[in-house]
């Protein structure tokens, strides 16, 4: 068993700056995701609590002063669990402990109710001011599929269909709003009553599509559930240029899975064709706690149905037509 997290120093200083003591009660590992952040569930006076310690790295991206500063906004909006110490320099926040009772994508009641609570969601992230802008979400898009492409995980051409559709979305006018830009089902919690939103690393000032098509994609496939989630995030049913505009930003949000999945992996899996299991079935798995994203082979798989979803979106009619809606 590894020493016990209080015997790092700056957990140590963590804990006395918000408890007034850096004695632990228990302390029980937890995965850290995909971010390679060390997680513990610790008790400090019988209560639970979420620890998380990461190296305080910046790139083009990822910048903790950003992150924990959106974080901090999020949690004042009762969106995100309680902040009660987050030093960007150490690398190490304390959070209310958030216990989830079940998958976000087995969400026990009807899905109808889900989308309605994501929709409210996401109205209320994006009414939050004071997330910093950092680069237009496109751009740096554009540099991450570069980056996926060049990797030698998939066939050069794999990307192709990006091009065209970065071109139809930076011809239409910006939406901006404060958005967390990585709503996968992972970085959303239920405790049996309500959905936490967590992990803000990619937090920063983008267009409001980008939240709402990474929820759109997951849970609400279908036409109905999407209309009820735009009418619930807009308070009023949805011009046709708005839906064409989520439409097209679905396919940006497939794209930015799947690029972040194929580089994420680059030297552990390789795939020779962009053939495997569709984006449903994996899902599926998922909902069912299957750990389908806990090996490289694994998520580059699901970064594959990602890319696989998108071009055939992109080679449909319905592309065009979205793209001349929405324009």
């Amino acid at each position: 068993m590894s020493a016990p997290p209080n015997q790092r120093p700056a957990v140590a200083k963590a804990l006395r700056m918000a408890f007034g003591t850096d004695e632990l009660d228990a302390w029980t590992p937890l995965s850290g995701g995909l971010s390679g952040a060390e997680v513990w569930r610790v008790r400090v006076g019988g209560i639970a609590y979420l620890l998380r310690v990461e190296a305080p790295a910046r790139d083009a991206l990822r910048d903790p002063h950003r992150g924990y500063h959106c974080m901090r906004l999020a949690a004042e909006a009762c969106l995100a669990p309680r902040v009660r110490h987050a030093d960007p320099d150490d690398g190490v926040m304390i959070l209310d402990h958030v216990e989830a009772r079940a998958s976000v994508l087995d969400h026990p009641g009807p899905r109808a109710e889900l989308v309605v609570e994501l929709g409210h969601a996401l109205r209320a992230l994006h009414a939050i001011e004071g997330f910093p802008p950092l680069v237009d979400y496109l751009d740096g898009l554009d540099a991450l599929v570069g980056q996926a492409g060049r990797s030698g995980v998939v066939p050069l051409d794999a990307f192709d269909p990006w091009p065209r559709l970065h071109a139809v979305c930076q011809r239409l006018r910006p939406e901006p709003v404060s958005s967390h830009n990585d709503l996968n089902p992972r970085n959303l919690l239920h405790d049996g009553r309500r959905v936490w939103l967590i992990d803000w690393e990619a937090a920063f000032r983008a267009d409001r599509y980008v939240d709402l098509a990474a929820i759109a994609n997951t849970f609400a496939a279908d036409s109905e559930a999407e209309a009820l989630l735009l009418a619930t995030y807009f308070g009023r049913a949805a011009s046709a240029d708005e839906r064409a505009r989520l439409w097209l930003f679905r396919q940006v949000s497939h794209v930015f899975h799947a690029a972040i999945f194929v580089a994420g992996v680059a030297g552990r899996a390789r795939a020779s064709s962009l053939d495997g299991p569709d984006l449903d079935a994996i899902h599926r798995g998922l909902a069912l706690g299957e750990p389908l994203l806990d090996t490289p082979e694994g998520r580059l798989a699901y970064g594959l149905a990602r890319l696989r979803t998108a071009a055939a979106s992109l080679a449909s009619p319905a592309f065009a037509e979205a793209a001349a809606v929405a324009a």
